[in-house]
């Protein structure tokens, strides 16, 4: 590592490949900078995860320099000015000066090169991103502002922010997303812009809609981002089921709205999450956004019942629905689209517990419905409690309490995780002395059922069991 020269923040250091390749491109006769968030995030104290470059260099000019200096190079952003370089364990990718622009009606961008490190610096994202480090010699360029804002914890935009978005429509998504990761205010012309922009936003792939909104989520402050989101219209194009919470009471009025008590949810599920080596690592999207989209089956399942209250029965089925159907919209893989639609599905499975407890059977299906997602669950129920009784919230408490004990104990009794029929299909076959078929599947699903209900059973017993069961379903 490399430290900077005075004028940076204490300690501030880069990487000494960095270094290098700016001595690299010197002596090959181009200029190139340290461009973006690395820079950015050398006044925020943080290590940036991409090491990101512009040049003067055209893609040719680029592979030229590097050549003999990197260990290897490809070109599939060339349509876009960009190389990717390896040296070492670092992947750099370094852009030709360039500005770039979307068609009012078409999702991919058209591709300009620019001349200048100015015009390049001026048609970025935000000032916080319009920095520069020239290399290698280490001058900051910073036309616009970026460390300023950085300070004063404002989110501008270094052209107007009509041009920023009309460049990228996705720019809204990142300023959104900006207030969740670095806690960034958006400043008043640039909420204005998002406002009055926000269904331009529908020209971009969903797929990269999708990668800010996972970034936002997985931010240290997502309830920023979604209220901007919301407050903008930017909601109502993505995730157009969270604004509709604003408009839906609880049953029990606790909350001005079900979208504040969703935030609030959401909160308090990432305060659950765990360390590196426990079972949640923070910070998880799935529990995340399931606490998040939780209630959206609310508004459609709204019912105003006699004596004034309001019931949303069966939400939880509708909202693992919604949730499907949004998350398959966004292009979200299928593993994680399981994972959150059966999170909200199973949400509202608890409660009755503590009112009139459960059957050993019951306490097994909730294991085995949970199934991979069941450290999950337990975070995501104990967070849908945000009622202000203490006497109400210290009950739910326990009895979720007691709950996981149970579950414990069973599982230490008898691996629910791993829960089968006493008897597998090759065995039931040989058994009943019957081939593969229709009545194999209904033997197992009783054989499944009984152990649900009833714990396990040694082997002679289940065969004793089967049988009578063929006698009486021949």
């Amino acid at each position: 590592m490399v430290s900077l020269p005075q004028g940076f923040p204490a300690g501030a250091e880069i990487p000494d490949v960095v270094v290098e390749l700016g001595e690299v491109f010197a002596r090959a006769g181009h200029d190139l900078s340290l461009v973006g968030g690395p820079v950015r995030d050398l006044f925020l104290g943080r290590q940036s995860p991409d090491l990101d470059f512009t040049t003067d260099a055209t893609p040719d000019q680029i592979i030229a320099a590097v050549g003999g200096w990197a260990d290897a190079h490809w070109d599939i952003g060339r349509a876009f000015g960009t190389i990717g370089i390896r040296r070492g364990g670092q992947t750099l990718e370094v852009t030709t000066y360039r500005s770039e622009a979307y068609d009012p009606t078409s999702r991919k961008p058209k591709v300009q090169f620019g001349e200048s490190l100015a015009d390049d610096l001026v048609r970025r994202d935000f000032t916080v991103n319009s920095m520069a480090l020239r290399l290698p010699s280490f001058e900051l360029i910073d036309p616009h502002g970026g460390v300023r804002d950085l300070a004063s914890g404002v989110l501008r935009t270094p052209a107007t922010a009509q041009e920023s978005f009309s460049d990228d429509p996705l720019r809204m998504m990142r300023a959104a997303r900006f207030a969740s990761q670095l806690g960034l205010n958006v400043a008043e012309p640039v909420r204005e812009a998002m406002t009055e922009m926000a269904d331009r936003l529908r020209i971009v792939s969903a797929e990269r809609i999708q990668a800010e909104l996972v970034k936002l989520i997985c931010g240290k402050n997502p309830r920023a981002g979604i209220d901007v989101m919301v407050e903008t219209g930017l909601a109502e194009v993505v995730l157009p089921e969270i604004p509709a919470l604003k408009l839906t009471d609880d049953e029990h009025r606790r909350h001005k709205d079900v979208y504040q008590h969703s935030l609030q949810v959401m909160e308090q599920a990432m305060e659950l999450e765990t360390g590196l080596e426990g079972p949640v690592p923070r910070p998880d999207f799935v529990l995340r956004f399931a606490a998040l989209m939780h209630d959206i089956g609310k508004p459609k399942t709204r019912r105003f019942e006699p004596g004034g209250g309001v019931s949303f029965r069966h939400h939880d089925v509708v909202g693992a629905k919604l949730t499907r159907k949004r998350m398959q919209a966004l292009k979200f893989d299928k593993e994680s689209t399981r994972a959150v639609s059966h999170l909200v599905e199973l949400h509202m499975r608890f409660y009755g517990y503590g009112d009139q407890g459960w059957t050993d059977s019951a306490v097994r299906r909730y294991v085995t419905d949970a199934g991979d997602q069941l450290e999950r669950l337990h975070r995501l129920t104990r967070s849908d409690v945000t009622t202000r009784n203490r006497k109400k919230s210290a009950r739910l408490a326990h009895a979720y309490d007691d709950l996981e004990t149970r579950i414990s104990e069973l599982q230490e009794e008898e691996e629910l995780a791993k829960i089968r029929p006493h008897l597998n299909g090759e065995q039931i076959m040989e058994i009943l002395d019957i081939p593969p078929g229709p009545q194999v599947g209904k033997a197992y699903k009783f054989l499944l059922d009984h152990r649900m209900e009833n714990g396990p059973l040694d082997h002679d017993a289940a065969v004793a069991l089967l049988k009578q069961w063929a006698d009486e379903n021949p």
